[in-house]
């Protein structure tokens, strides 16, 4: 198929790479973007790593894509709060992407009298930071989270991710969290408006129909699930909403 004078924003986990390996077709499919002039923006959940980061892993995988073309959760939540109240404080469960993107806006990082919990993706996750937001929010602080993805693909196979590291501080004080990433509008919004793209002209790519697949057709754009991820084919007849079209690899778009 040709998708000339279409715009692309784009998932990586599960899309681009899946945990440290570059899924078949993605170099090539990145030059075709490249050949075409069209415009694109990777759009991760993953709040651990920076876009300069996740540019250099990519380079590493041998596909060239500027930091530029990547925003992340973690510059949504970061954003997010710059807007709500400038130059406050949060006490943060997450790596160092998240940190940095909150210090980047002038974010206070502390354990004493938070503005804000912020949970994003992590692999240091115990029972005394649960205890400590878990603190911070009965005495007010605003509960954050960086995507609502229950689980995330790596070189493990399939692994907890924010929807559900935020589930026992939501049980044990009954506040839920406000999700930024997707499905979210905001960050949606936000990628179109970087994009400098319209709704109408724009694709979402996605392997995951509970965040990417139903962000993009409650944002206008057409949508396509590539099957190299978290949503399997007999996933798909389950939900309400379908994807414009199903492939099995972000190789087989072009065709």
């Amino acid at each position: 198929m040709e998708y000339d004078n279409k715009s692309f924003i784009m998932d990586m986990d599960g899309v681009i790479y899946y945990g440290n390996k570059l899924i078949d077709g993605a170099k090539e499919f990145i030059g075709k973007l490249k050949e075409h002039s069209s415009k694109y923006l990777f759009l991760t959940n993953n709040s651990s790593q920076t876009p300069l980061d996740l540019s250099k892993k990519l380079r590493i995988l041998g596909v060239d894509v500027s930091p530029e073309n990547i925003h992340t959760a973690a510059l949504a939540v970061a954003a997010f709060l710059d807007g709500q109240k400038k130059g406050g404080s949060a006490y943060v469960i997450g790596d160092p992407g998240l940190l940095h993107a909150l210090h980047e806006v002038g974010y206070n990082i502390t354990e004493f009298n938070p503005d804000y919990v912020i949970m994003g993706d992590t692999r240091a996750y115990s029972l005394e930071m649960i205890q400590k937001a878990c603190k911070f929010i009965k005495e007010g602080a605003r509960f954050i989270g960086t995507n609502p993805d229950l689980t995330g693909p790596s070189d493990f196979g399939i692994v907890p991710s924010v929807g559900s590291l935020t589930a026992p501080i939501e049980r044990a004080t009954g506040v839920k969290p406000y999700f930024i990433g997707k499905p979210n509008p905001l960050i949606m919004r936000t990628a179109l408006r970087r994009l400098g793209a319209h709704s109408d002209e724009t694709i979402m790519i996605g392997d995951r129909m509970d965040t990417d697949i139903i962000a993009g057709i409650e944002t206008g754009l057409e949508t396509i699930l590539v099957l190299t991820g978290v949503t399997s084919r007999d996933d798909v007849a389950r939900y309400p909403y379908q994807p414009t079209r199903i492939c099995d690899s972000i190789k087989d778009i072009w065709k």
